[in-house]
């Protein structure tokens, strides 16, 4: 009976050992398993994995807002998890037609907020109208003031821009004060010299390991470079005709019956443009880049050359930084985030964290990439989550 008890005892204390440790490492992976379900979540993989994930969902509200700035009111969304309070992020999506409707930037943003965070949308009234200009710059700046006191946490709150809305925030967050607003920037395929990404659209001065330019982009680029390229008095039409392309091609993922409906009626109003312009919106409707490019990229330094538009070319944040970009990005190439890392590192932002990965496009998620790609996001996230919470 002795030795019985005295293996019992070895048993029970190693299990207590055992669930000891076990405790210890799911203390140190809980921040990952959290990361984990929301990837899942944002990106709707394995369904079958995130239902064995510990990690609970949060009931969410929201609420429509307005958000004071220097020119106008901006419409915003303001979406809370109904038992959490956690960190609070404000959320600039890039150019896009829709404004707090859009089903992807909602999608999102009641994902981070089930996941415990309070996130406030912001779209961008120029970047809404396909216009990158610095009052976009100054609404950011603005609404960051706003924000801080009012939802983040000691005054402070965390900062995120997708697309060109990523690099204007990183401008923003350079201006004085600012930084002292912020607990961390994220941003999502963000650019750090425009002219140079205007370039790269028109298939020059590019690495050959880059992918070829999308065509969305360099229309982006004609329509600010309308005054270079056609006569005055026909800027308002071939401007139009532009704009119906933009929202055919806005609407192209979500809506793909109002897509073509808008891609048809572009082709009917270039039919009936003058010279030049016929044979630049023929370009556009064609998808060909290259014509449109040995036609624009002149322009690149004239039309996106001020300061305020590019990071590299204004003060540097000195708030944390985490720069995320995909590498098959073919709008905003991914070597931009590695000279936004290069940049802010010289200028004393020591702790950038940068990750390139196959995982997303420009601002969309895939789901078929291999196993450490998946990891080495979990950890990104889990760090970024992590200081917005400090």
């Amino acid at each position: 009976m002795a030795g019985m008890s005295t293996r019992r005892a070895r048993v029970l204390r190693l299990l207590v050992i055992a669930g000891a440790l076990g405790g210890v490492a799911y203390w140190f992976s809980a921040p990952h398993i959290r990361s984990a379900a929301l990837l899942l979540d944002l990106t709707g993989a394995a369904p079958h994995i995130r239902t064995w994930l510990p990690v609970a969902r949060h009931d969410v509200s929201s609420e429509d807002v307005t958000v004071p700035t220097r020119t106008l009111s901006i419409a915003a969304r303001v979406y809370r998890p109904a038992h959490a309070r956690g960190p609070a992020l404000l959320i600039f999506p890039g150019i896009h037609g829709g404004g707090v409707d859009e089903p992807r930037l909602v999608s999102m943003a009641r994902q981070l907020a089930a996941a415990g965070g309070t996130v406030i949308t912001v779209p961008l009234p120029d970047l809404r109208a396909y216009r990158i200009t610095v009052r976009s710059v100054d609404m950011i700046e603005d609404a960051i003031r706003w924000a801080a006191p009012a939802f983040g946490t000691g005054g402070r709150i965390g900062v995120a821009g997708i697309s060109f809305a990523g690099g204007l925030t990183l401008v923003a967050a350079g201006r004085p004060g600012v930084s002292d607003h912020l607990t961390s920037v994220f941003t999502l395929g963000a650019h750090a010299d425009l002219p140079r990404v205007l370039r790269y659209l028109c298939g020059e001065g590019a690495p050959a390991s880059l992918p070829p330019p999308h065509d969305y982009g360099v229309v982006l680029f004609l329509r600010e470079s309308l005054k270079h390229v056609v006569p005055a008095e026909q800027i308002p039409a071939l401007d139009h005709a532009l704009v119906t392309f933009l929202d055919a091609s806005s609407a192209e993922g979500m809506a793909p019956d109002r897509a073509r409906q808008l891609f048809d009626a572009a082709r009917a109003e270039a039919a009936v443009l003058p010279e030049p312009s016929n044979r630049l919106m023929r370009a556009v409707n064609a998808r060909d880049v290259r014509t449109l490019g040995r036609a624009l990229a002149a322009f690149a330094e004239e039309v996106g050359g001020a300061p305020e538009l590019s990071p590299s070319r204004s003060p540097a944040t000195h708030a944390r930084v985490f720069l995320l970009h995909g590498t098959g990005d073919s709008v905003i190439p991914s070597t931009e985030t590695l000279a936004l890392q290069e940049y802010l590192t010289a200028r004393g932002n020591a702790p950038v964290q940068v990750l390139l990965t196959p995982l997303v496009t420009h601002a969309d998620a895939r789901a078929d990439v291999p196993f450490g790609d998946t990891w080495r996001l979990i950890r990104f996230w889990t760090r970024l989550w992590e200081s917005l919470e400090r």
